[in-house]
C-alpha cells in the first residue's frame, strides 16, 4: 500500500510520510503501522510534496495523517485548507520528528500511540492561525533567519523545540540586528483592549499552541481562540550575550518581555523584509497579518490532552513544563 493515488480513485485515510524528519529511523514502522490501519501511503521527496499531496487527497479523504515533524504538519494542513476541506477532513498528527513539540501538547506521544488515538482518541476541534495566509498550528517565530533554522542541531530541537532556533541566534550572531516594529494587536474577548507597541526587538514569538516559557513543552489554549503573543526586546541584548537562560529570560517576571494574548495581530517592519519561521517553514515579509481560524482543525487527541492547561496549572505562562 506505499503507493501513489491513481487521479479519480482516491482513498478516505491517506498518510503522508516524510521519509527524512527526525532520525529517519522511523519509514519502516509508519509504513506497517499505517498498513494495518487501512491507510494509503505517500512519501514525500521534494520541497512541496506535503503540501501538494495533501491538497490533492482532502477532496476525496476524510482523515489525512502527517508523519513527520511540525514542518511536516504545517504542510499538510495547508494543503488541506488549499483544497477548501478545513470542515470535512480530520487532520492525525504522526510524530516522527525531532521536537514533535505540537504532538506533545495534543497528548500523542509516539507513533503506535498515534494510530492507538486515531482509532479510539476523542476529536477535538483546535485553532489555527494564518500569517498572510499561510497557516501554522504550533508557532510563528520572527527574527530567525533560515540559517538558524536550517542549522540548529537536532539535539538542540530535541531539547527545547522552537526556542532552539532562539538558542542557536544568540549562541552563534557577533552582534544582534534588532528589528525596528510596530506591533498591533486586536481587542480579545477576554477584556484585553486593542494595544500597540513599537520599538527595537530581538525576536517576535506568537504561540497558537505553544507558549515562549524555556520550557520545550509548554502548551497553550489552542480552543480560546486568541494568540499567545511575546516581544522580547532589544534591551535584553545584554542578558543574552552574558549567557542567560532561556528559563529565565522568559520567565513571567522577566524584564523587557512584552506579553499579549489577541485574536489577530499586525507587525510591521520599519526597516528591511523580517523571516519569520511559520512551525519551522520560512516566510519573508516586511508586514505581516496574523490571525487565528478559531475551531478550523479537527484532530485527534491523546488522553493527556487538556483544551486550557491553566485549568490544573500545568503549563502556567512563565512556568517550565514537566518533563
Amino acid at each position: 500500500m506505499d503507493g501513489s493515488m491513481t487521479p479519480g480513485k482516491g482513498s478516505d485515510r491517506v498518510l503522508i510520510l516524510n521519509p527524512v524528519s527526525g532520525s529517519g529511523d522511523h519509514v519502516d514502522d509508519v509504513v506497517e503501522l499505517a498498513a494495518d490501519h487501512g491507510f494509503e501511503i505517500r512519501r514525500t521527496e521534494q520541497g512541496g510534496d506535503a503540501k501538494q499531496f495533501a491538497r490533492e487527497a482532502a477532496p476525496e479523504a476524510t482523515l489525512v495523517a502527517a508523519a513527520g515533524g511540525d514542518g511536516t504538519l504545517n504542510a499538510v494542513v495547508n494543503g488541506v485548507a488549499a483544497a477548501d476541506a478545513l470542515e470535512t477532513t480530520t487532520v492525525a498528527v504522526v510524530p516522527a520528528g525531532t521536537g514533535n513539540n505540537f504532538a506533545t501538547n495534543v497528548g500523542i506521544r509516539g507513533l503506535e500511540h498515534a494510530f492507538t488515538v486515531i482509532e479510539d482518541g476523542r476529536r477535538r476541534t483546535v485553532d489555527i492561525a494564518t500569517a498572510n495566509d499561510r497557516c501554522f498550528v504550533n508557532s510563528c517565530v520572527g527574527g530567525i533567519t533560515a540559517e538558524a533554522s536550517s542549522e540548529t542541531t537536532t539535539e538542540s530541537k530535541a531539547a527545547l523545540g522552537v526556542l532552539a532556533y532562539v538558542k542557536h541566534t544568540i549562541e552563534t550572531v557577533g552582534e544582534f540586528d534588532s528589528l525596528p516594529l510596530r506591533v498591533e494587536t486586536a481587542a480579545g474577548p477576554n477584556g484585553e483592549t486593542a494595544r500597540s507597541w513599537e520599538g527595537e526587538a530581538l525576536f517576535v514569538l506568537i504561540g497558537n499552541c505553544r507558549r515562549f516559557t524555556g520550557a520545550r513543552t509548554a502548551q497553550a489554549n489552542v480552543e480560546d481562540g486568541l494568540l499567545e503573543v511575546t516581544i522580547v526586546e532589544d534591551a535584553a541584548t545584554t542578558d543574552l550575550l552574558e549567557g542567560a537562560a532561556l528559563e529565565g529570560l522568559f520567565g513571567r517576571d522577566s524584564t523587557h518581555i512584552v506579553r499579549r494574548r489577541t485574536p489577530s495581530l499586525a507587525i510591521d517592519s520599519r526597516a528591511d523584509s523580517i523571516e519569520y519561521s511559520l512551525d519551522g517553514e520560512i516566510l519573508e515579509t516586511e508586514t505581516v497579518r496574523i490571525e487565528t481560524d478559531p475551531g478550523a482543525l479537527t484532530l485527534p487527541v491523546g488522553d493527556d490532552y487538556r483544551p486550557d492547561p491553566d485549568d490544573e496549572e500545568r503549563w502556567h505562562i512563565g512556568t517550565p513544563a514537566n518533563q
